[in-house]
């Protein structure tokens, strides 16, 4: 089912985890509305950027993002954030940076070394961040580093 014209339910739900444990990841008509809000912007993002995206994680439910070791009060879990890559635009250090000059409207932005995290949630705060990764736990730092 398509929520926009470049972007699929199945692949904002999708989740190899999910497969592998037996979790049923299947979105309730609320997230659904959430994940065609995350869509929209994710079109303007493919737009800015020029080429297709491939979206890595997107909804997760409780148990999945549980499973995934994803914060309790993530974006993923209200249907509102996609972690992606753009390989043929660069990586995800040159998104964000593009992201972040650009006029699209989104909460987050966050640099998370081999991923580029979007959400959208209603508080739209235009924050990007940089994740650091210190034996598997993420730490945040205001603005891009390098």
């Amino acid at each position: 089912m398509n929520l926009t014209e470049h972007f699929t339910l199945e692949e904002l739900t999708f989740s190899s985890t999910a497969t592998v444990q037996g979790i049923d990841n299947t979105p309730t008509p609320e997230i659904v509305a959430s994940l065609t809000t995350l869509c929209a912007t994710l079109e303007q993002v493919r737009t800015l950027l020029g080429f297709p995206m491939h979206i890595d994680s997107g909804y997760r439910c409780t148990s999945l993002n549980l499973a995934v070791r994803g914060v309790p009060n993530s974006a993923h879990v209200t249907g509102y954030a996609a972690d992606f890559i753009c390989p043929q635009f660069g990586a995800p250090l040159a998104i964000v940076k593009a992201l972040a000059a650009s006029d699209l409207k989104w909460d987050q932005v966050i640099q998370e070394g081999t991923w580029v995290h979007l959400s959208v949630e209603p508080t739209m705060r235009q924050q990007v961040l940089t994740a650091t990764f210190v034996n598997g736990v993420a730490s945040y730092q205001e603005g891009i580093t390098t």
